[in-house]
């Protein structure tokens, strides 16, 4: 393949947003993938803590992300997702991709007998922005009601739940806005903590207890999630001192998983750094152990996970690339 790209952004959230601005403004040849544009920033709900913008929600602002992507005539190739990223002999990098659940180009599991890999894109460098996704409960109900009443996505299923029951489970900030959102559209809001608090901001706590129609019941750990052909309920042990750790069930009509995320990070080379969290590891210039790989954003080993934060460390990113697509 002789079209190389200088550099390749693989994701489409915030870190990559800022990643190709800068990229743009350099003039590099570059390419943005991302399976989704907005990741994790469009499914989040009402955001005030984007500088300039008081009030704003996760999908206007990865609208907004996008137009000025627009405005640098940006190459953004949305609906393909990176299935690995292969260092190459010469020091450049293969991206293996499928579109729709098919693998873009022959056989990526075996080395030519040239030593390359079969490659969809060449680049010099590469950012991966991919972000987290959702961690799961492992609980039995989970899978078999996944999408028929257990969603991990508040912002994009709470308006299907107008008028019903539902639980949101989770002790963090996303748990904390899930519940604040459904108490505007559901009937009934149980919030499940298995800690005796919450672990998020202090002002949205403070909201949610002001709900009416909000339960929040601390100590809680979600055993199952039942249902028929949609999910029906919930048991969870009562780990209170009142409790006893006997099992209790609620009646409900969905169930919203918010416990925390997990980084995209399989896509990297084996010999790419990650912590036991599987985060890859990334210095001050989002440099990798591996030359001409960084890494931006949630993915990373950055240790608070903020749209911000993210857009920032897109910035480093791209401009160490450049540094170092100066000294080729």
């Amino acid at each position: 393949m002789n079209n190389k790209y200088d550099l390749i952004i693989v994701g489409g959230s915030a870190a990559a947003t800022a990643a190709g601005i800068y990229a743009a403004r350099r003039g590099l040849k570059f390419k943005i993938i991302s399976k989704d544009f907005g990741g994790e920033v469009a499914t989040s709900g009402e955001i005030g803590n984007w500088p300039g913008m008081s009030e704003t929600n996760g999908i206007e602002l990865a609208e907004k992300f996008k137009e000025h992507l627009r405005f640098y005539k940006t190459d953004i190739e949305e609906g393909v997702e990176v299935e690995k990223v292969v260092k190459q002999p010469d020091g450049s990098f293969c991206i293996q991709t499928k579109r729709d659940g098919i693998t873009m180009a022959g056989d990526k599991t075996a080395e030519q007998a040239n030593g390359r890999a079969v490659c969809d894109y060449l680049a010099n460098t590469v950012i991966i922005t991919t972000g987290v996704h959702p961690r799961p409960l492992n609980v039995p109900g989970e899978k078999e009601f996944r999408n028929k009443g257990v969603s991990y996505c508040t912002t994009c299923d709470g308006p299907l739940f107008g008028g019903k029951i539902v639980a949101t489970i989770g002790g963090g900030n996303s748990a904390l806005e899930s519940g604040l959102m459904l108490a505007d559209i559901a009937a009934k809001v149980y919030v499940l903590n298995k800690n005796p608090q919450f672990k998020g901001d202090d002002v949205l706590i403070e909201n949610l207890k002001k709900k009416q129609n909000v339960e929040i019941i601390y100590n809680a750990n979600t055993m199952e999630i039942l249902g028929d052909k949609f999910v029906t309920g919930l048991k969870y042990k009562d780990n209170s001192p009142i409790g006893e750790g006997n099992e209790r069930e609620l009646k409900l009509d969905g169930t919203f998983i918010h416990i925390g995320m997990m980084p995209n990070s399989g896509i990297v080379p084996e010999e790419v750094e990650k912590n036991q969290f599987g985060e890859i590891v990334v210095n001050a210039n989002c440099e990798t152990n591996m030359p001409g790989l960084y890494a931006a954003g949630d993915v990373t080993n950055v240790p608070f996970k903020q749209i911000v934060i993210a857009a920032g460390q897109g910035c480093i990113a791209t401009l160490s690339a450049v540094q170092y697509l100066n000294k080729l």
